[in-house]
């Protein structure tokens, strides 16, 4: 990544931030929120630009624009939102997961060669 990369993705990222902010306070919230799930259980590909976080705050903003409230846009269980969207991509769980089954499949493996 080269220094010209590193400068666009902060201003990218600072321009996101002030769409963000611009967003009614119980918007703001709810993102915030959806900002912190992701980051903990989300897409490993959440931290390549900020689609689908630009995407949420496109969302809002047609909601907002629309006078909908935030949880007429999420629904209730904003948790199930998330993974709605994020049901089709490979995440920090999934990875986790297969690193524990390769380790239980290697320990396994050793121990019947050595029984042999």
């Amino acid at each position: 990544m080269s220094i010209q990369d590193i400068i666009q993705g902060k201003k990218e990222w600072r321009a996101h931030v002030a769409r963000v902010k611009a967003l009614p306070q119980d918007y703001r919230i709810v993102y915030k929120e959806i900002q912190k799930y992701l980051f903990k259980v989300g897409p490993v590909e959440l931290t390549d630009g900020t689609g689908l976080l630009s995407g949420i705050v496109d969302l809002f903003e047609e909601g907002a624009s629309s006078g909908k409230g935030v949880l007429e846009v999420t629904g209730t269980d904003v948790a199930a939102f998330c993974d709605e969207l994020i049901k089709d991509s490979k995440t920090y769980a999934d990875l986790y997961q297969e690193t524990v089954d390769q380790k239980v499949n290697n320990a396994m493996k050793k121990a019947t060669d050595k029984s042999k």
